[in-house]
């Protein structure tokens, strides 16, 4: 199991670098919709349960829209805030807010910290889509402890809505999942990324 994750997070980190390394950022989605495909079909960590694996064919995607990629600054005076979120395989995850971003339309976002050793910068996002076309949680926009980074620009951080993806308890009830705050819920609907199959996953 170990050793098996271990080449889930080297396969998630390598298909990052490639999307960060595109020249074109729609070539880089098309290329990370394939990994993605590729991890959750084939690799024996997929967070899909067994009968949902079998019947698997592709995640459901919205058309890529070049008008829902940002690369905005980091807000960072923000009131301090501490959440510890309690999980089922890693414990209490603890989440320091470090700032803000704001994305168009859809608006605020507040920018996340996950602590632990190394720890990674977390924006996760539930938009008025929920419960309809995707995950009633929410989507996960970055996780950087789980190399899902989208870089930077001149100091300003990449955040592109298409790259939008569910969390591993979307897919199976086994999982549990840091799930997005309430300064990273919007009613906006957004029409990017992934989204359910009818019916969901399970």
């Amino acid at each position: 199991m170990t050793l098996s994750l271990l080449t889930w997070r080297r396969q998630v980190s390598e298909l990052y670098a490639e999307v960060r390394a595109a020249d074109d950022p729609e070539a880089g989605w098309h290329t990370w919709r394939t990994g993605r495909d590729a991890l959750l079909a084939g690799h024996p960590d997929s967070p899909l349960g067994t009968a949902a694996r079998d019947a698997f064919t592709g995640l459901p995607f919205a058309p890529y829209d070049p008008e829902l990629r940002f690369v905005v600054p980091v807000d960072t005076d923000v009131d301090a805030e501490r959440r510890e979120v309690p999980t089922a395989a890693d414990g209490v995850v603890v989440l320091d807010r470090i700032g803000r971003v704001t994305l168009g339309d859809v608006g605020r976002l507040d920018v996340w910290w996950i602590g632990g050793y190394a720890g990674g910068l977390f924006l996760p996002l539930r938009d008025g889509s929920v419960g309809t076309t995707t995950y009633g949680g929410g989507r996960y926009l970055l996780d950087t402890i789980k190399s899902a980074d989208l870089g930077s620009a001149g100091g300003r951080l990449v955040v592109d809505l298409n790259f939008a993806y569910h969390p591993s308890c979307a897919y199976d009830p086994r999982w549990t999942c840091p799930l997005a705050p309430e300064g990273n819920r919007v009613d906006t609907p957004v029409a990017a990324g992934e989204q359910l199959p009818p019916g969901g996953w399970y």
